[in-house]
């Protein structure tokens, strides 16, 4: 006999990708299967003092590269989360972090008590996002708990 298996919390990392979007998908259906909590956390990186300088600013819109990154997560992690609620999902929370993305996603499984991470294999990109292609790979190295890549 088979044994089936249970997952409590699960953390999926969302950087508003298609890659993403699909990891989001899984999620919510394991979520369904298990009766498990499914947490969003979409993560941004710290621009220093230097790469803002060099950024080019809007004027209409003068906000710091972080502030603008973090008002642009926050915008991801809550399409997420209502996209998550949409499919049926009854237990959804979104956060938004700042840091190295996969030290970030899995420091944050760590301290959620996630039983598994769900990411998918391909974010944005170094230019236009927020979780780096190798982003899966590092947190599939770094977890403790399972990963599954989307």
């Amino acid at each position: 006999m088979m044994a089936k298996i249970m997952f409590k919390t699960i953390l999926v990392a969302v950087d508003g990708s298609p890659g993403s979007h699909k990891a989001l998908d899984v999620a919510v259906g394991l979520q369904a299967s298990c009766k498990s909590d499914v947490i969003v956390l979409t993560v941004y990186r710290h621009h220093s003092l230097l790469e803002a300088s060099m950024s080019m600013v809007r004027p209409e819109d003068p906000l710091l590269p972080d502030e603008s990154m973090r008002d642009h997560a926050k915008e991801i992690a809550e399409k997420a989360k209502s996209s998550a609620i949409e499919a049926g999902s009854e237990a959804v929370r979104a956060f938004v972090k700042v840091g190295p993305p996969a030290r970030t996603i899995v420091k944050f499984a760590e301290e959620h008590d996630a039983d598994m991470i769900v990411v998918g294999s391909r974010g944005l990109g170094d230019v236009e996002g927020f979780l780096l292609g190798s982003v899966s790979h590092k947190i599939t190295s770094l977890a403790q708990c399972p990963v599954l890549v989307v």
